[in-house]
């Protein structure tokens, strides 16, 4: 396989799951131990994700607890909830937090399906730069007299059928996502 082939799959395979990392964090009306995330904590200076200061945990369908190992970060982490625009209010009892996941309106649902869509856009176009990219080192290989015309036009093919690939991909994680949200 072409250098530049394998090296367009491989990129295209990180927006893939940069996309996928993306919307993991987008609430769904469930209790899911990736909508914290996105969320740092200062943990003695430094600034880390909240399942590296404690336990998170799903308690049930709408219930996500977290339990720090240092009992003096619970006020802490409780504040970096608050912050962040998940619209969470998490409750603690001195030495675990919890944290109830309201259920969505159909507003909320509408909006969350469109940021969806925004980041699977997002993805097809940094897949579609990786593609132009391959192509044009294609190009100046040939121009360069490093392979012929017939193989830089099978090579872009072969560019495109991954390009293809990596669209549906990106297709079936938008619409698992969007029936995820949609369900009452």
């Amino acid at each position: 396989m072409n250098p530049f082939v394998k090296d367009a799959d491989d990129r295209m395979d990180k927006s893939v799951e940069a996309f996928r990392s993306e919307i993991s964090k987008i609430r769904t009306g469930k209790a899911t131990t990736a909508l914290l995330d996105g969320i740092r904590v200062d943990y003695y200076g430094t600034m880390s994700p909240v399942n590296q200061v404690g336990n998170v945990s799903v308690l049930d369908a709408h219930t996500l607890s977290i339990t720090p190992w240092d009992k003096g970060m619970v006020n802490l982490i409780e504040k970096a909830i608050l912050k962040s625009e998940l619209g969470l209010n998490p409750a603690n009892d001195g030495t675990n937090i919890r944290i109830p996941i309201p259920a969505l309106n159909e507003e909320r649902r509408k909006e969350l399906v469109k940021l969806v869509k925004k980041f699977a856009e997002e993805a097809k176009i940094a897949c579609r730069n990786v593609r132009r990219d391959a192509n044009e080192h294609l190009k100046k290989q040939e121009k360069d007299k490093d392979i012929s015309e017939d193989i830089r036009h099978d090579l872009e093919i072969e560019v495109q059928k991954i390009m293809d690939i990596h669209s549906k991909k990106i297709d079936e994680i938008t619409k698992h996502k969007e029936a995820e949200i949609l369900e009452v």
